[in-house]
C-alpha cells in the first residue's frame, strides 16, 4: 500500500510543474543551497494539505467551485506579484559577485511555503489519492494519513535537492558570463508567469 503511494508521489514530484520549476529557477540564479531553502519551503507547504485532509475541509474546496477558482486566482497573481518584483531589480546582476542582491534564505522557503498552500492541484492529488490508501481497520484514520503526508513530504525533500544540486552544477558553466545576468533575470520572469497560467489551467 505504501509502496504504490510512494510511487504515485515520485511520479507526481518529477512531473513538470510549479513546484520543481521554481525550485530549479533559484539552483541556477542562486545556487543550490538556496534552491534548497526553496525545496524546504515547498514541503513545507505540504503539512497544510495533509492537515486539510484530516479535517476533511479539502472535500469543501473541491464540492465549492468559487472557493477552489478563488484559489486558484490568488496563486496566480502571487505568481505574477514575484515576476513583477523580478522585473522592476536590475538586469545587470553580477552572479560572480558574493555581494549580488539576493533574496535571504528565509524568504526563499516562506515564498515556497506560500506557493505551495496556493497551489491548488496538491490538494486535488491528495484529495484523489489519500482515501486509496486508508484503510479504517488499521485504527486511527488521522495517523495514518498524517503519516501518507510525511512520506510525501520526505519523497518531495529528497527529489528537490538533488535538482537544486544538479542545477547548481550546471550552472557553474554560465556563473563567471556576466552575460547571463540578464537571460537569468528573463528566464525567472518567464517560468513566474507560466507557472501562473499552469495554475489556471
Amino acid at each position: 500500500m505504501f509502496t504504490t503511494f510512494l510511487l504515485a508521489s515520485v511520479a507526481l514530484t518529477l512531473s513538470p510543474g510549479p513546484d520543481i520549476l521554481y525550485v530549479l529557477t533559484q539552483s541556477i540564479s542562486n545556487g543550490k543551497k538556496y534552491g534548497i531553502a526553496t525545496a524546504a519551503g515547498l514541503v513545507s507547504g505540504i503539512v497544510v494539505h495533509t492537515t486539510l485532509i484530516a479535517l476533511g475541509v479539502s472535500a469543501i474546496i473541491k464540492q465549492s467551485e468559487l472557493i477552489f477558482t478563488g484559489i486558484k486566482i490568488l496563486g496566480a497573481c502571487y505568481l505574477l506579484w514575484i515576476a513583477f518584483q523580478v522585473y522592476t531589480t536590475p538586469a545587470s546582476i553580477n552572479l560572480k559577485s558574493n555581494n549580488s542582491k539576493k533574496k535571504s534564505l528565509l524568504s526563499l522557503f516562506k515564498q515556497g511555503f506560500i506557493m505551495n498552500v496556493l497551489n491548488p492541484k496538491v490538494t486535488l492529488f491528495f484529495l484523489a489519492f489519500f482515501p486509496g490508501f486508508i484503510d479504517e481497520k488499521l485504527g486511527n484514520v488521522t495517523q495514518q494519513i498524517y503519516l501518507l503526508g510525511f512520506l510525501f513530504m520526505l519523497q518531495a525533500f529528497i527529489i528537490f535537492s538533488l535538482v537544486s544540486i544538479l542545477a547548481d552544477k550546471l550552472s557553474l558553466f554560465i556563473r563567471n558570463n556576466n552575460t547571463f545576468s540578464v537571460f537569468l533575470k528573463w528566464f525567472q520572469i518567464v517560468v513566474f508567469m507560466l507557472i501562473a497560467v499552469l495554475i489556471l489551467i
